[in-house]
């Protein structure tokens, strides 16, 4: 594995666990985007688990086995692409940058583990 999907996986995985933290505490950022979005405050303990899930299942393919690894970073790119599509049915472009980033590093994270 290259240092540089070490590396990809790793902030992948820091960022995940970070907005997992804030979906568990309900921090005020994470409630305002989700209703400004149309996500309803119930779903937050279940997306955190998926998130923590995904990030889980990096580090699990991180540890040598792989296919554990290509199916969470999958999980995690399909969880951010269905984040950004609710952005955009909300027509809620001011935060998309967020859900941008971590599709940006899941897929990465994804092609990355493909092409090991």
């Amino acid at each position: 594995m290259s240092a540089a999907t070490i590396i990809v996986i790793v902030i992948t995985v820091v960022m995940n666990t970070a907005v997992v933290i804030g979906d568990i505490v309900q921090a005020k950022f994470v409630i305002a985007n989700s209703r400004e979005v149309g996500v309803p405050d119930a779903w937050l303990p279940a997306l955190a688990v998926l998130k923590g899930a995904g990030a889980a299942g990096l580090v699990v393919g991180l540890a040598g086995l792989p296919l554990i690894g290509i199916l969470a970073a999958s999980g995690l790119t399909l969880f951010y692409l269905t984040a950004l599509i609710a952005h955009v049915r909300a027509r809620v472009f001011h935060s998309i940058a967020f859900p941008t980033l971590f599709f940006a590093f899941a897929l990465g994270s994804l092609v990355l583990l493909l092409a090991a």
